[in-house]
């Protein structure tokens, strides 16, 4: 995709497509973690044990890296406007398809329709990551890059608050077509934002030599693996603090859900800032933030291990918090500065499918380190993997370098 089409681009024509897209992934969002807080009773209700009704979230973030570089790749020779119309099809469908498996009790349709409505997600995310930054002068890309990115906390925040409300006033299984709707209202204003043209996007097919350069890149590799250290240290956080909470502090799980939303929430304000304060206090540049984001997390999250007041427990969080998503929220907009333009998309779904393998993966080994020697080992291995994303992030090249090699 190209830094610019033929055609300006309004002011209108870049907020609208930027509020289309936060709409579309924030309904996505949403959908995608919408039974984790109403688990007890959609286990009791389908008759399944506690990774079994885990699986309906994991199953999302398992399809993101089975499919996000083919619909990347379909996303830079396709019209944008088809494929995210597709996508807003396909969420609402696996809406409705997963509120009738789930009232009649049938698991396995109800999994399945989770994985349609993961596609739908990769979809919004990858288009919407790329054009939304295509939209804006390049000066501008990282601040509205990183805005869209908080559209996943808040989808999170959204799906966890309202999931307990819709289940109480019309069922648990409403929680799929009452967030997949939201999509109605997001490819509505896309669509509208767009009717002349995708701004910064075309459809022109990238060739085979910007394709092999991008997956040969060790500057993209580089940046791939830095994406995968964060959101491992994101899920690993988000999955495992309410436990540790509880055994820790001898809270209630309700006390320490709320605690742990503190995570997400403050996510929102690091994603929306990440752009601002690489292109305000760095100049624009973007290793001096991947660097001291890596350095604050490393001793921050280790600091769990010995932390035994429950305030500092909550500061603690919410540095962990910050740091590590101003990471996921700057990282989409770097990684099109370090590509050819017909390929932006391509790395975009490049980095979801690296960076969600961590997310899919560090809660179910941290649960192995866990279950094997307990909090304090896997708080420390967890220090050590930020400490892998400073190292690495020493090597990480600024946009405009060499981007055979760093």
């Amino acid at each position: 995709m190209s830094t610019h089409s033929n055609h300006t681009t309004s002011r209108y024509e870049a907020v609208g497509l930027l509020t289309g897209f936060f709409v579309l992934s924030t309904a996505a969002a949403a959908y995608e973690i919408a039974p984790a807080s109403v688990f007890p009773v959609v286990q009791a209700s389908l008759g399944i044990d506690g990774s079994t009704a885990g699986l309906l979230v994991s199953i999302m973030y398992a399809t993101a890296v089975v499919t996000s570089i083919p619909v990347g790749i379909v996303l830079d020779r396709f019209s944008v406007r088809r494929v995210v119309f597709f996508g807003a099809v396909a969420l609402t469908v696996a809406g409705v398809w997963g509120w009738y498996a789930a009232t009649a009790g049938a698991y396995l349709s109800l999994l399945v329709s989770r994985v349609l409505g993961g596609l739908a997600y990769v979809i919004f995310w990858n288009a919407g990551a790329n054009a939304v930054g295509s939209a804006v002068e390049s000066r501008h890309r990282a601040t509205a890059v990183g805005v869209f990115t908080a559209s996943a906390p808040v989808g999170f925040a959204l799906g966890q608050f309202g999931s307990p409300l819709i289940e109480d006033a019309f069922g648990w299984p409403a929680v799929f077509p009452l967030y997949a709707a939201l999509c109605v209202v997001g490819v509505t204003i896309f669509l509208l934002a767009t009717r002349s043209h995708v701004p910064g996007v075309d459809a022109a097919a990238p060739d085979k030599k910007a394709l092999r350069e991008l997956f040969t890149s060790q500057a993209v590799w580089i940046v791939c693996v830095l994406c995968f250290l964060a959101y491992s240290l994101y899920l690993f956080v988000n999955t495992w603090l309410p436990s540790y909470l509880v055994d820790a502090f001898d809270i209630s799980l309700a006390t320490s859900g709320l605690l742990t939303a503190l995570f997400p929430a403050i996510g929102a304000v690091a994603r929306s800032s990440s752009g601002v304060i690489s292109d305000r206090v760095f100049g624009g540049k973007r290793r001096p933030v991947i660097l001291s984001s890596f350095a604050v997390t490393t001793p921050a999250i280790v600091a769990f291990v010995f932390v035994s007041q429950l305030g500092l427990v909550i500061g603690t969080v919410i540095v962990v918090g910050f740091a590590i998503q101003l990471i996921t929220g700057l990282i989409f907009s770097y990684i099109v500065e370090l590509v050819a333009p017909t390929v932006r998309t391509t790395a975009v779904s490049l980095l979801t499918s690296v960076g969600l393998l961590g997310a899919f993966a560090a809660p179910i080994v941290a649960g192995a380190i866990i279950d094997w020697a307990g909090y304090s080992l896997a708080f420390f291995v967890a220090g050590g993997v930020a400490l892998v994303g400073v190292l690495l992030a020493v090597r990480a090249p600024e946009p405009g370098g060499d981007l055979r090699g760093v």
